[in-house]
């Protein structure tokens, strides 16, 4: 199973991991081996983000017209991957742009 989240059709359970300054509202979980593959594929990067102290960061891909993939790289350095909607990441980027906790590296 590539994905997890969506029964009954909805995203409702999965979200991003709490050291995130934002959620979105339809968010799917990917395997790592999807999302590496896509964004390795398909991804173009879009943005890139660490946190304060260099314990995560986070990689935004754009993957289609309308869809990013997120990757979150945890302390230990354990990848994540998580696919939203383009709509919904431009909403929730000035959050994100405005913590004082997390900064663009790229």
């Amino acid at each position: 199973m590539a994905t997890h989240g969506f029964q009954n059709g909805s995203g409702a359970g999965v979200s991003l991991p709490d050291a995130v300054p934002f959620d979105l509202p339809h968010l799917t979980r990917l395997s790592w081996e999807l999302g590496s593959h896509v964004v390795d594929d398909d991804g173009t990067l879009h943005s890139e983000w660490e946190q304060s102290g260099g314990s995560r960061s986070l990689s935004i891909f754009c993957v289609t017209d309308n869809t990013v993939i997120i990757r979150i790289r945890t302390p230990v350095g354990r990848e994540r991957f998580y696919g939203a909607a383009q709509l919904d990441l431009e909403t929730a980027l000035p959050r994100l742009k405005s913590t004082p906790h997390w900064h663009r590296c790229d």
